[in-house]
């Protein structure tokens, strides 16, 4: 089989297992392949709510994540100028709880900032496109 007929045949094979259309709405009823309507909507409120939930995380994280390093950090060299070896262990759990927490908050601050990014680009593509459908009408009553 050569890879053009391979290719064909997967692009059948999956084009026979979709079973979710994204680009509109039915009327209630199960379509042809027997797949029911997708039950997936996000609306403004729900990306707001999860947006705001990241930030307060960001922020709960920021100020009690942090309470342990001082004690964490000084009890390793202490433990380090004993000549014990578990100094050197406690300040890898250090600097690795370190690493997970910026790891952390990043991934906060990321998906907060990008929500609300996703929040505004919809409100000013909404916008855009009900100006332009204001538009068009606007040029059918020229055509009349």
């Amino acid at each position: 089989m050569t890879f053009n007929e391979e290719w064909a045949a997967l692009r059948a094979e999956s084009t026979q297992q979709v079973n979710m259309r994204l680009n509109g709405v039915g009327n209630g009823e199960r379509g042809q392949s027997g797949a029911s309507d997708a039950d997936l909507a996000v609306n403004q409120d729900n990306l707001g709510a999860v947006g705001h939930e990241a930030y307060e995380l960001h922020a709960r994280l920021s100020k009690d994540g942090d309470h342990a390093r001082p004690s964490t950090f000084e009890t390793s060299l202490a433990l380090s100028n004993g000549n014990f070896s578990s100094g050197s262990a406690l300040l890898k759990v250090h600097d690795r709880w370190n690493t997970q927490l910026r790891t952390l908050l990043h991934s906060c601050a990321q998906i907060s900032n990008h929500l609300d990014y996703s929040k505004a680009a919809h409100a000013k593509d909404d916008a855009q496109i009900s100006g332009d459908l204001i538009s068009v009408s606007k040029l059918n009553d020229y055509l009349k």
